[in-house]
């Protein structure tokens, strides 16, 4: 069996673009007629021009190739054109791509991926969501610490045991910062209402996305404790883990962290320097579904879990399930809500959510199945990036 052909599909997320603006997905067809499915969360240059990298890597390595010698394609895209180091455009391409080789792997011998990566494990996946506003609330939930908690509390009425949140404020290219004695007020009364709303039925999970110094870390992290959310969330950036763990040895709060790294090397260095507990790797960028199997043995042996990240499409998704059903050291899923509207329109059959947790399915492959027509109906045409940040420094006072 061997790869002979492949499409990409550059999807627009309908209103209100719960997961990001748009979808990328990836399809490889055998000469054997077996489809797979993957989707790659890459969000550093425009989408088409993402899609033209995916056929440039697909033409490159797997036309022709066997979608079972994952580690050979992955080696071979990995150290393409002299670099053999993460790089998060190529490893979100390759992410996609690995994960269709994988549906493709399921779906020839019958079988989900998981039973391939060591067999099930967990008969349901704990699952958790933001708090998202709803049709007509003006996204007050964001800003406002009492419409927060009411929303919380709902969520805790349909079967959620966490909800995530992230009121610490703007974050810009320009971080980190100190925090403004404002966001750390609002960030502290966050917590307290969302506490009081949920009670010891949820966890509560406090995002932040890099935005602080390592000091300003720790200031924050100290007026939280009281709360004890289950994690802190990449309370400084991404690239020197070294600052994380000084943060991670002055706070009880769990750091977890991991939607922005890639490769198994760069999740080394977080647990080699315990700079979190909590691993939270996307399938769609991290380099792909063994990457990630890799990465959770790792953190298996220094007792850390996984909790991986989805902030795009339900492909991605239902790839992170795959992983999560088969590892004995993961702690919860992200979804978005409940994997309804667009998130369930973009699939032949939805993610099945029941109560709080995903029920892993018994398909073969990664489980779901892309509705093409409806990929193609709604097709991304606009200029802006899945996610932005702000392109200018936050003003204290001003900015909320």
């Amino acid at each position: 069996m061997k790869i002979a052909d492949a499409k990409t599909f550059v999807v627009g997320n309908p209103p209100p673009h719960f997961g990001g603006r748009y979808f990328l997905f990836v399809k490889l067809v055998t000469d054997t007629g077996i489809i797979g499915y993957g989707e790659i969360y890459c969000a550093t240059f425009g989408p088409h021009t993402v899609a033209q990298m995916a056929q440039d890597v697909i033409d490159r390595h797997f036309i022709g190739a066997d979608p079972f010698k994952i580690e050979t394609l992955w080696r071979r895209t990995y150290g393409s054109g002299y670099t053999l180091r993460p790089d998060a455009s190529l490893m979100g391409v390759l992410s996609g791509i690995e994960t269709a080789c994988w549906d493709i792997i399921g779906k020839a011998v019958d079988k989900p991926v998981y039973d391939l990566l060591g067999g099930k494990v967990h008969e349901r996946i704990r699952s958790y969501t933001y708090i998202y506003p709803k049709a007509d609330d003006d996204a007050h939930v964001y800003s406002d610490p009492d419409a927060a908690a009411q929303r919380a509390a709902e969520y805790v009425a349909q079967g959620f045991t966490a909800v995530k949140f992230d009121p610490a404020g703007p974050y810009t290219v320009f971080d980190p910062r100190q925090p403004s004695l404002e966001a750390l007020e609002r960030s502290e009364l966050f917590v307290k209402k969302i506490r009081e709303a949920v009670g010891t039925k949820a966890d509560m999970l406090f995002g932040t996305h890099g935005q602080f110094t390592t000091a300003g870390a720790i200031r924050l992290a100290r007026r939280l404790e009281a709360y004890d959310p289950l994690w802190f969330e990449e309370p400084t950036p991404p690239e020197v883990p070294e600052e994380m763990a000084r943060v991670a040895r002055q706070t009880t709060i769990p750091i977890a962290t991991g939607e922005r790294l890639t490769t198994k090397y760069e999740f080394a260095r977080v647990l080699q320097l315990q700079a979190a507990s909590i691993l939270q790797m996307a399938l769609g960028r991290v380099g792909g579904i063994l990457e990630a199997k890799k990465i959770a043995g790792m953190a298996e042996t220094h007792y850390a879990q996984i909790a991986p990240h989805l902030y795009c499409g339900p492909i991605e998704g239902a790839a992170n399930a795959q992983l999560a059903t088969c590892t004995p050291n993961f702690l919860i899923l992200e979804g978005i809500q409940t994997w309804g509207g667009f998130h369930a329109d973009i699939l032949k059959k939805p993610v099945q959510w029941e109560d709080g947790y995903v029920i892993p399915s018994t398909e073969p492959g990664i489980g779901v199945e892309l509705n093409e027509e409806v990929a193609e109906a709604h097709p991304y045409t606009d200029t802006p990036l899945h996610l932005e940040m702000g392109a200018n420094p936050v003003n204290p006072g001003e900015d909320i």
